[in-house]
């Protein structure tokens, strides 16, 4: 079945080549700032983070962007269903190619990771789950302009390509600012990383989060973290 219920909207996944994911829910339901006003999600999908941000947010407005048509069409078409829809909406265009007078006081993205890798015979799929060289560059300069002066990015990668847009970040003009290593559980190394960069130097904030604490048993922190979303919480 397409349709992925949530506690206040649904998301209908037909037609995008990457479905929810434990990555976008992650992000959706971590991404932070004491009060945004103007939200960016880069790479909707589905529109699973900005619905997630929607409602984890009630005074702001969020824009999304993306760049399969198809996908773009699914997302607009859920934001139009949700109870948010006066506060959402979307461009189908790729991230290098949007222009906004309006910077943004949250970014989020759950990008494409796998540089330089096989690429995936499905090609739209391939564009979701792959970027070409300088990807990570471009998107983090695209950011770093489109960002408030005391906004945050937030970002959720695989802990190498996560390294690498840190140290990007640097040459724009953005610190780290907090970094949570997300593990599969407390025997495993953390296969990703969920990282937030801003342009105000502050204490880096450093964590680990553990998704399950028995085979196929999740931990109490996945459930309080996405217990206003999961109809399962």
């Amino acid at each position: 079945m397409s349709i992925f219920k949530f506690k206040q909207f649904k998301v209908d996944q037909d037609g995008c080549a990457m479905k929810i994911n434990t990555d976008g829910v992650l992000i959706g339901a971590t991404a932070n700032h004491h009060n945004p006003k103007n939200i960016l999600d880069i790479g909707a999908g589905t529109g699973v983070i900005a619905l997630m941000l929607a409602q984890r947010f009630p005074d702001a407005k969020i824009h999304a962007v993306e760049i399969d048509e198809q996908a773009a069409k699914t997302a607009e078409r859920n934001f139009q269903e949700s109870p948010f829809n006066r506060r959402l909406n979307i461009s189908n265009i790729a991230i290098e190619q949007y222009h906004s007078p309006e910077r943004f006081d949250l970014i989020v993205s759950n990008p494409p990771f796998f540089v330089n890798d096989l690429k995936n015979e499905e090609i739209r799929k391939g564009i979701a789950r792959h970027a070409k060289d300088g990807f990570f560059n471009l998107l983090v300069k695209k950011i770093s302009e489109l960002l408030t002066a005391d906004g945050q990015a937030w970002l959720i990668l695989p802990v190498k390509q996560a390294d690498e847009v840190v140290v990007q970040a640097g040459y724009y003009g953005m610190e780290l600012l907090e970094k949570i290593h997300v593990h599969s559980d407390r025997s495993k190394a953390a296969f990703r990383q969920m990282i937030s960069l801003g342009k105000i130097k502050t204490a880096i904030q450093e964590s680990d989060f553990y998704l399950y604490q028995d085979l196929k048993v999740h931990t109490a922190e996945y459930k309080i973290l996405l217990k206003d979303f999961f109809l399962a919480y």
